[in-house]
């Protein structure tokens, strides 16, 4: 099968439906797929009208990772596949770090490239019938994109080397009580469970949402005085807005907020 849209974006509304579109390949990823999802976040994040990112596996699988025949033809036993790690770590990065919050639907294999993607997103949900972990030691490879600097911050090292040691792979349902996603459901309840989740983050301020995920995503990174600091200035800024004016008109006028994004 010839590929064509390894990636496709759909504009929902306020959702930026991103899918993964090698369903042959159980959505492996390419260096193609890579520079256009790299394209897509900067499109989202450019777009105010969107107010979060889904990324999605098609036919009920998420990815399984980096594509093994593109892998061994291009890049094992070559300096270029530094390359493709870098190229990896830099799409992600700017996955965790875009302003627009980002949810994972985690179904079937959640593998390798796959997990990376996954740990990359603010949220993930999950089916509880998924299969998800790093899975790399398998393989006697390494993770280019994340493991070692997002997954201990998420779930502590005992579990980090727990997963990266042995190559095991958790259920949707033990993936939520290991504290790696935020939530699963029965396959069939996915979509519902999705729906729920994200209602409460696009009916937000997005100047808000920008600056409080920015903030997050810096807290576990400097000393605590620096933190204050970081802090106290975004409450400045906060307080400086036009969305905190009308936040706090429309609680006392006991109305819904109309956010105007600044």
């Amino acid at each position: 099968m010839v590929d064509t849209d390894h990636i496709v974006l759909e504009k929902d509304g306020d959702v930026a439906r991103v899918w993964l579109n090698r369903p042959h390949k159980k959505n492996a990823v390419t260096v193609e797929l890579l520079h256009r999802l790299d394209e897509i976040i900067v499109e989202v994040d450019n777009d105010p009208s969107l107010k979060v990112l889904v990324l999605r596996g098609r036919d009920g699988t998420f990815c399984s990772g980096f594509d093994l025949d593109e892998l061994r033809e291009k890049y094992v036993g070559s300096t270029t596949a530094m390359d493709v790690a870098v190229l990896s770590a830099k799409v992600c990065d700017r996955l965790y770090s875009m302003n627009t919050p980002s949810v994972a639907v985690l179904e079937g294999f959640v593998t390798a490239g796959g997990f990376e993607l996954m740990i990359s997103c603010d949220f993930a949900i999950a089916a509880e019938d998924a299969r998800i972990g790093d899975f790399h030691i398998r393989r006697a490879l390494f993770g280019g994109a994340g493991p070692i600097y997002r997954l201990p911050r998420m779930i502590g090292i005992r579990k980090t080397k727990e997963l990266m040691l042995t190559g095991k792979l958790l259920t949707g349902k033990e993936a939520e009580a290991f504290d790696l996603i935020n939530a699963s459901a029965p396959a069939e309840d996915l979509d519902k469970l999705l729906a729920e989740f994200i209602a409460p983050i696009v009916d937000k301020s997005p100047f808000m949402m920008k600056l409080t995920k920015m903030c997050i995503d810096r807290g576990l990174d400097a000393d605590i005085q620096s933190l204050m600091v970081m802090e106290h200035l975004a409450v400045g800024n906060a307080l400086q807005s036009e969305d905190a004016r009308e936040g706090v008109n429309a609680f006392l006028e006991k109305r819904e907020p109309v956010w105007v994004g600044r």
